[in-house]
C-alpha cells in the first residue's frame, strides 16, 4: 500500500523518533510541506494518506481513487470535508489527549503573564526605571491574586478539564458556558451571558465550527467584566480579531493571551498583530508543541494505521 505524509515539517520532526511509523508495512511518501494546489497529485495513488494541517477537500477526494483512510494529525478535522470522506467511503480517524500537558502549561503561562503583567516588569527591570527607583521594588503596573477569582471555561472535554485542575492550586473558582442552542447532560453549566458576565477569565477549549465561529464578538466582549482576560489557545476564527483589538484599546477588558489566528500563517496581516494594543500577547500556534506532545501524535498516527491495516476497529474513528 501507498501512503502520504503532506506536511511533516509542522511536526518539527528532527527532535522526534520516527522510527516506529516508518516501519509501518506500507511505501512512503513524505513530503516536508504541501501547498494547497499539490494536494491532488501528491495523493492520487495514495491509499493512506497522514495530514496535519493541509486540507483534504472534496475535489481531491474524487481524484484519488485508492484513498480508504485519512488520519489527521491533530485533534480538529476542520481541515478535512468530512462529508466528502464518507461519501467516498474514505475513513477519517484523529488523535485525542496528546497535548493536554503542552497546552494546559500555555494556558497557565498566559494567564500568569498577564495577571502579574510579567513582560511590563521585565521590561521596567531593564530599561532603566528600576534602577531610578526611590523604592526597593516597583509598584508601577497592578497585580491581583488569582485566589477567589471566577475561572470561565468554554469546553468541558479533556483541556478544559485539564485548565481547570490546576485553577483548584490558585483556588480559583471554575465555572463551564452553557452555549446558545446547545444541551448538556452536566446541569452546572452557566447560561453564555451570565458566565461571561461573571468570569475574570474566560478559556476557549471547543472546536471551531459554525456554531462557534465568532462566539466571542462585540456583543461577548461588552458583557465581559473590564478587569477580565481572555485567552484563546483553541481556533482563531472562536474570536472577532477585530472586535477584541478595539476591546483592548478601548479598556473594555483587561487583557487577552492568543495562541491562535484565523489564517496562519498570517501571510495577510492580523489586526492583533499590533505592538500598540496593550495587556496583549500573542504567540505563533505552538501551545501544543512540547516534544512529548508531539511525540504521543506521531505514537496515536501509527495506532491509527496499524489498525487500517490490521483490519481492526479504528481506534480513533471520527464520523461527519
Amino acid at each position: 500500500m501507498k501512503a502520504v505524509l503532506l506536511d511533516c515539517n509542522s511536526l518539527g520532526p528532527d527532535d522526534l523518533d520516527l522510527s516506529a511509523l516508518m516501519a509501518l508495512p506500507v511505501d512512503w511518501t513524505i513530503y516536508p510541506e504541501t501547498s494547497d494546489r499539490e494536494v491532488c497529485e501528491r495523493i492520487v495513488d495514495a491509499d493512506i494518506v497522514l495530514t496535519n494541517k493541509v486540507p483534504i477537500n472534496a475535489l481531491s477526494l474524487s481524484q484519488a481513487p485508492r484513498l480508504k483512510i485519512i488520519s489527521v494529525m491533530a485533534t480538529g478535522t476542520n481541515a478535512i470535508d468530512l462529508q466528502a470522506a464518507a461519501q467516498h467511503q474514505v475513513a477519517v480517524c484523529n488523535a485525542v489527549k496528546y497535548g493536554t500537558g503542552s497546552v494546559v502549561q500555555h494556558v497557565w503561562a498566559l494567564i500568569l503573564a498577564l495577571t502579574t503583567k510579567l513582560a511590563d516588569y521585565q521590561r521596567a527591570a531593564v530599561d532603566g526605571t528600576w534602577q531610578h527607583s526611590s523604592q526597593f521594588c516597583l509598584l508601577n503596573f497592578p497585580v491581583e491574586e488569582l485566589q477567589s477569582k471566577v475561572l470561565g471555561i468554554v469546553g468541558a472535554g479533556e483541556l478544559g478539564r485539564g485548565v481547570a485542575k490546576v485553577a483548584e492550586a490558585f483556588g480559583l473558582e471554575v465555572i463551564y458556558a452553557a452555549l446558545p442552542g446547545r444541551q448538556y447532560a452536566d446541569q452546572q453549566r452557566v447560561d453564555f451571558e451570565a458566565f461571561l458576565s461573571r468570569a475574570d477569565i474566560v478559556s476557549l477549549h471547543c472546536p471551531l465550527t459554525a456554531e462557534t465561529t465568532n462566539l466571542i464578538d462585540e456583543v461577548e466582549l461588552a458583557l465581559m467584566k473590564p478587569s477580565a482576560v481572555l485567552i484563546n489557545t483553541a481556533r482563531g476564527g472562536m474570536v472577532n480579531e477585530a472586535a477584541l483589538k478595539r476591546a483592548l484599546l478601548n479598556g473594555a477588558i483587561a487583557g487577552a493571551g492568543i495562541d491562535v489566528l484565523t489564517n496562519e500563517p498570517p501571510r495577510e496581516g492580523n489586526p492583533l498583530l499590533d505592538e500598540t494594543i496593550p495587556n496583549l500577547i500573542v504567540t505563533p500556534h505552538c501551545a501544543w508543541v512540547a516534544r512529548q506532545s508531539r511525540q504521543r501524535l506521531v505514537a496515536q498516527a501509527v495506532e491509527n494505521v496499524r489498525a487500517f491495516l490490521q483490519e481492526e476497529p479504528l481506534p480513533r474513528a471520527v464520523v461527519p
